[in-house]
């Protein structure tokens, strides 16, 4: 192993251990579930913003997006701009949330419906399905980073990979809890933040801060005259084939809508907001995470034009075709320019640690809210009727995290090769589909029953599920130079009817459509007494985290 490799493990070493020093803390600190489930509720403001930054900044961000613009330009924009803007939506959603639930989306959509037991496990398996798709991606993240970082070729390298990295997220929540997630959560933003500062002002600085230079240099590196220009990746415009133009338009549309309301559907950042003690606090998170999150997505454009410009997309494609080592391999060439070979291998050690954080600390907030959903609601509440020994469920918590985990692994070593912001979008598209419409009629909707959340939860989630598994994602995209599946199946293998990469345009109003009809057609009336104490709630904070006596 070669002097810059050694740097690069050590880091990793190191950090590590500090996270297993504060795993150790928290569980010291765990009572019962309330602390594990949600931290004790004692943390501030500032903290869950970091924390609630943390969750969202993941290695699609950071490895996924700036592969993607450094391949296809401003179209690869477009994750940044859906993953800001997401947040308006997800800004009037999470306070009426957190003032309704305890611990997990399944509280809030239970609280006003007497058919409690369907309507959680429904939640429970749509929480569990979008949070493993979630996985996937930050799983992907992982092999394709601890291999270039340690020079492992080959597939067999990325599969150790991640299950090296899975086992260790199946530590940190079970051993930490929401404890423990959260505090590695606020250290590996403060890690991320501070890297991609660094990486931005050394790009900008070899152009003078000339935003403008940065950009011409990007075009002349590409080799594409439309670089700068939209269509490169999404709607393009396909000669003679309109119907084609059309599928391509569509789909950029059906992209855009999934980014933009799945973030306020996603699991794991709805119980982020079940960690602070009051309303005041949970907005002020959110402030916060939109200030991080903004500056953030900002500073990708620099990462992905400057991958561009200074490593070239060449290079790129060739150490990963998907691009999701591009912002490493600009790391390198920037510390080369300032310090030589060991200016690189240090700069690159460092990016690398500080993905290598984001991605066991995303994973582990994905698995933390995937087994709170299958111990409280599941177990807690269906199983156990409602009355289960805080010890039990707790248990049931720690062996859900293992199960959950092991079941990521698998479905990442066989996903491996993807680009991981792609993989993130139908994650997205999932939420969007089968969360959102549940959550909002469920506030906002007098007449809503349960029958109508679970025909919105299993009418969206089933709708994009089927949709992807016959969609161009599966089977029959094909690479038109090398003749190379593109789709998770090999060529030659070709069963999609469904034209479009994306489902959000098509899954998403189907996902609202089956939860109006399920609440239509029933005859199961809607519960006044239980809406008006609901609509309290979540507009006042009164009554907020404590179960509802029936």
């Amino acid at each position: 192993m070669t002097g810059g490799r050694l740097l690069t493990f050590g880091l990793f070493v190191v950090f590590i251990l500090i996270t297993l020093a504060v795993t150790f803390w928290a569980r010291a600190n765990t009572r019962g579930k309330d602390d594990f489930y949600a931290g004790g509720r004692a943390f501030s403001g500032p903290q869950n913003g970091l924390a609630l930054a943390g969750d969202y900044m993941s290695a699609a961000s950071f490895l996924g997006i700036a592969g993607i613009i450094a391949l296809s330009g401003y179209d690869g924009f477009l994750y940044s701009i859906g993953f800001l803007v997401a947040w308006l939506l997800t800004l009037l959603l999470v306070e009426l949330m957190r003032n309704a639930g305890r611990f997990t989306m399944a509280d809030v959509l239970s609280h006003r419906v007497r058919r409690q037991p369907r309507v959680r496990t429904a939640a429970v398996i749509s929480t569990v399905t979008v949070s493993v798709f979630y996985l996937l991606a930050q799983m992907v993240g992982a092999g394709a980073l601890v291999s270039l970082l340690l020079g492992l070729e080959g597939g067999t390298a990325k599969a150790v990979t991640i299950v090296v990295v899975g086992a260790m997220m199946i530590f940190y929540v079970s051993f930490g809890g929401m404890k423990g997630t959260t505090w590695v959560q606020i250290i590996k933003a403060v890690l991320l933040m501070a890297g991609t500062v660094v990486l931005t002002a050394l790009v900008l600085g070899r152009f003078g801060f000339n935003i403008s230079a940065l950009l011409g240099a990007a075009q002349e590196a590409s080799g594409r005259t439309g670089f700068l220009d939209p269509g490169n990746r999404f709607g393009r415009t396909v000669p003679g084939d309109p119907v084609g133009t059309l599928i391509n338009k569509l789909d950029f549309i059906s992209l855009a809508l999934a980014l933009v309301l799945g973030t306020a559907g996603l699991p794991h950042i709805v119980s982020r907001f079940f960690t602070v003690p009051d309303a005041r606090a949970a907005r002020t998170s959110v402030n916060w995470a939109i200030g991080l999150v903004g500056v953030f997505y900002l500073m990708t454009l620099a990462l992905g034009f400057g991958a561009t410009a200074l490593v070239s997309p060449e290079r790129i494609i060739a150490e990963d075709p998907s691009g999701n080592t591009a912002a490493l391999q600009l790391a390198q060439v920037l510390g080369e320019a300032v310090a030589g070979p060991v200016g690189g291998d240090l700069l690159l050690a460092f990016i690398g640690a500080v993905a290598f954080a984001t991605i066991l600390a995303v994973v582990s907030g994905l698995v933390m809210a995937s087994s709170t959903s299958l111990a409280h609601d599941y177990f807690g509440h269906v199983l156990m009727f409602g009355r289960p020994r805080e010890s039990q469920e707790v248990a049931v918590a720690r062996l859900s995290a293992f199960a959950i985990g092991l079941l990521a692994v698998v479905l990442a070593v066989v996903a491996r090769n993807q680009n991981v912001a792609f993989l993130v979008a139908l994650a997205f598209a999932m939420a969007a589909s089968a969360n959102l419409p549940a959550i909002v009629l469920s506030l906002f909707w007098k007449r809503f029953n349960s029958t109508g959340v679970v025909s919105g939860i299993y009418g969206g989630l089933g709708g994009s599920l089927l949709l992807v598994l016959l969609s161009p994602v599966v089977s029959g995209k094909v690479d038109p130079v090398t003749g190379g599946s593109l789709s998770l199946l090999p060529a030659g293998v070709d069963f999609h009817v469904f034209p479009m990469e994306n489902p959000g345009l098509v899954s998403i109003p189907f996902g609202f459509l089956c939860a109006w009809l399920g609440t239509v057609l029933s005859t199961e009336k809607a519960d006044q007494e239980r809406y008006d104490d609901l609509s309290v709630r979540s507009l006042t904070g009164t009554g907020a985290h404590t179960p509802r006596q029936d």
